[in-house]
């Protein structure tokens, strides 16, 4: 009990620095905000104009035109920047950063060697790959350690961004995988919820319940993978009867070869960000 009141403190005075606020960064820093722990004004984020830096404003967030100051501010620090400004961001910082920051990249295929490369070479390095859902702390995040962080800054990151959703920790070769899978699988799910919409649409209901349902439906059925740890297949074959509607539909989707599609899309969601790292 006084273990977790200690770790709840330590993210109340934790300071978290975001350099890039475009819309993931925005997701993170209110996924981390929702759950009441990180305090607002312990936020800070840069951007080279004020684009995007409104959305932090109005979370009570401090901002900056300086990427420095982020650094002299904070001790997490989040690389929320497309990937190939990764680069010239990393030069500017480098002299600044000292062994008590804790330096992480959302940024997709940028690894962890070029990341300790162009650091100095005390600096505590992570990746990590968010998805749009974390704005309702509803979802998952992929996070890989660099050579010289230990168990207690990985724990850290853990607690940090736990609020968000689903944290788990793997080698760094899952990071482009989960691209694949989650960062990019939030588009595959929502093209396939409005074509289920659709289709009820196109059977006489109207869009806004068709569209209310196939959600519910959606969040359902995740909420059965998840809770009862069951293979999707075996839930699948629960809700089959012979001769009934569901594998009436079911050959449907297999006549338009939807699992090997999605595979696929995960597959070339997987290389894109691969070939983003190789750049």
């Amino acid at each position: 009990m006084e273990a977790a009141a200690a770790g709840a403190e330590r993210l109340r005075q934790l300071r978290v620095g975001f350099i890039g606020a475009g819309s993931m960064a925005g997701a993170v820093a209110r996924g981390m905000l929702r759950a009441g722990e990180v305090q607002p004004e312990n936020i800070f984020a840069s951007a080279p104009s004020n684009t995007n830096l409104h959305k932090f404003q109005g979370f009570g967030c401090r901002t900056t035109h300086c990427n420095l100051e982020v650094l002299k501010s904070c001790t997490v620090v989040i690389l929320a920047t497309k990937p190939h400004i990764i680069p010239v961001v990393l030069h500017e910082i480098a002299p600044v950063v000292t062994e008590n920051h804790i330096v992480v990249s959302m940024a997709a295929g940028v690894t962890l060697q070029t990341l300790e490369e162009l650091l100095p070479a005390h600096t505590k390095v992570l990746r990590m790959m968010p998805n749009l859902p974390c704005v309702l702390q509803s979802g998952a995040v992929m996070l890989a350690r660099g050579t010289r962080v230990g168990d207690p800054e990985a724990a850290l990151l853990k607690a940090l961004l736990s609020p968000c959703g689903l944290c788990e920790e793997g080698p760094e070769s899952y990071i482009d995988i989960h691209t694949g899978l989650s960062g990019s699988g939030v588009a595959y799910v929502y093209t396939f919820a409005e074509a289920l919409a659709q289709g009820a649409l196109k059977m006489g209901m109207p869009w806004a319940m068709a569209n209310k349902i196939a959600a519910q439906t959606l969040l359902g059925a995740a909420k059965m993978i998840l809770e009862t740890g069951e293979h999707p297949a075996v839930l699948k074959s629960a809700i089959c009867t012979p001769g009934g509607t569901t594998i009436h539909a079911l050959h449907e989707l297999e006549k338009g070869a939807l699992r090997s599609t999605v595979m696929n899309a995960v597959e070339a969601g997987t290389n894109r960000a691969r070939e983003l790292g190789k750049r």
